[in-house]
Order: C-alpha cells, then structure tokens, then sequence
C-alpha cells in the first residue's frame, strides 16, 4: 500500500503545481463586446455630461460657423449660474421663432433613436427649440444699445464686442418682432433670466427681439469646437466680458475669482469610450504576445 500511498501524493502534487490559464476570448468577440461597452459609455456621458451639437446658422458667425461642431457642458451650470460673456445652449421659449426650418418625421421612435446616434458622433441636427447664443446680461442687468459709438451697454457701461462679425445697422427703426435693428430700447433682465444675443447681429435674432430666456432652460455651455478638425479651439470668455466681471461681480463669480480653464475638464470624458476600447484591445494584445513568447522560449 506504501507505493499507491506515493503516487497519489505526486499526482496530487502535479496537480495543485499545474497553472490553470483562462481561456482568451477570439478577438471577433471581443471588438463587439467593446463597442457595446463603449457606446453604452458615450450614451451616459451624452445624457449626463457633455453632448455634441451641429450648428445650423449663421447667427453665431465668425465665432462658430454653420456645420461646426460643439460640445456643450451639461453639468457646469448644476454648481453655478452662467457667466456674461459665455456660449450656452438652451431651449427657447414660445416667442423663439426657430433658426431651422422643421421636417416632417413618419417614425418617431426612429427620429429619436437616429438623432440620439447622431449626437453621439456630433452629425445630429438640433431641436427646432435649441438655441446657441452668448450671455449678454443676467438678472437684474440693464441692456440697451446704443451708446455714441454704436456699441451695447450693460448698467450703463459699453461693452466693445470684437468677436462681432457683421452687426445691425444703426439707422433701421427698431422692430419688436425682428431683430433688423441695432437699436433696442433698455431692458431690465427679470429674476431667472438672462439676455442672450449672437455673434453675427445682422442675421441673429435674439433677446432683443424674442426676449429675454429663463435660465433652467439652459442645456449646457459650449466649450469648445471639436469639428472640423481645421477650427478645433476653445470657446473661452472674451477678455472684455472677464475685465467687465472683475469690476461687476454677481453673486455665483465672487470678485476675485478666476476664470475657467480653456478646455473644460468635462472634455476628457468624450474620449472615455475609445480610450477604454482601444486600450483594452491593446492590453488584451500584448498579453496575448507575452504569453506567446513565454511559451516559444
């Protein structure tokens, strides 16, 4: 019995010495596995932290340009109001007439489901109702224009917009429901609003004359233009606006405060889902080289 008693123990030994590898998964079920991975990422990062936007107009020219895209900050206006000076996407309201004509839609469920892909990869169009414009003022302010020099003033103050591409002309009689003219009489912005006006104020219509918008109709603030390629930059706040906000402070931009960074940090999170997948892949790969060359020396 002595010699079956020792073969079982080396048996048993070979055994618990016996490294178990796990199997690898074949790379055509692993790239689908990580797609799914990455695109249920975007889908949560789109819906709760930054989402693209087209630009349909050219009411934000030359600052954007029609076809750019944007990606809009949806959090940042959780901690805080926004800034004079800011780009921000928001929802108008019934006096909001659209900037893009509206297209019959025979499913629905499809629309919605294309568009939603579509905002994923920034080629979606935007709601007949969202908007791109920049804060011009905030509650309590008095916007008017125009001084001698032709420019818009904000509590009396006149702001010298260099970012404006093509302006209104001065000699046009105001019109309550155009914004044909550059002359509108002073408005005080209500509690929970703010006044909004683009960048190209011969073609924008704006709060001059659609009024002012309530400020929980804002989607998120654009921070930067990632398409095309050629006009990727930042979408900081005018130095004029920041210059004016030192001197002016509200209550959500204690004086003193510094200014944001260019790039929001919410940006890094757009690149999550193809920085997980391709390092995945490329984890998974060289592993895979490693075992391999173990086991060739």
């Amino acid at each position: 019995m002595e010699p079956m008693q020792g073969y079982r123990g080396s048996s048993s030994g070979r055994r618990r010495g016996r490294v178990i590898r796990r199997k690898e998964m074949p790379l055509w079920q692993e790239l689908p596995l990580l797609l799914v991975v990455a695109f249920c990422l975007a889908v949560l990062i789109r819906t709760f932290l930054v989402q693209a936007f087209f630009i349909p107009s050219g009411s934000m020219e030359n600052t954007l340009l029609i076809n750019d895209r944007v990606l809009v900050n949806k959090v940042v206006y959780d901690m805080r109001d926004p800034l004079r000076g800011e780009i921000v996407v928001f929802r108008g309201t019934d006096n909001w007439a659209p900037e893009q004509p509206s297209t019959p839609v025979s499913n629905a469920f499809g629309a919605k489901l294309g568009r939603t892909i579509g905002d994923l990869v920034g080629v979606s169009r935007p709601g007949e109702r969202d908007f791109i414009k920049r804060v011009i003022g905030l509650p309590g302010d008095k916007v008017a224009c125009c001084d001698e020099k032709g420019r818009i003033t904000v509590n009396g103050e006149p702001i010298d917009e260099a970012y404006i591409d093509e302006n209104s002309p001065l000699d046009q009689p105001p019109n309550p429901r155009q914004c044909s003219s550059r002359r509108f009489t002073e408005v005080t912005v209500p509690a929970g609003e703010m006044f909004v006006m683009g960048d190209h104020r011969l073609v924008s219509q704006d709060a001059r004359c659609q009024g002012p918008v309530p400020i929980d109709n804002v989607i998120g603030r654009a921070f930067v233009v990632v398409w095309p390629t050629s006009r990727f930059t930042s979408l900081p706040v005018p130095d004029v606006w920041q210059e004016y906000a030192t001197a002016h402070p509200v209550g959500s931009a204690p004086l003193g405060a510094k200014p944001e960074p260019e790039l929001d940090p919410a940006s890094t999170a757009v690149m999550l889902p193809f920085l997980l997948s391709v390092g995945v892949s490329a984890r998974s790969g060289l592993c895979s080289r490693l075992r391999r060359r173990r086991l060739r020396s």
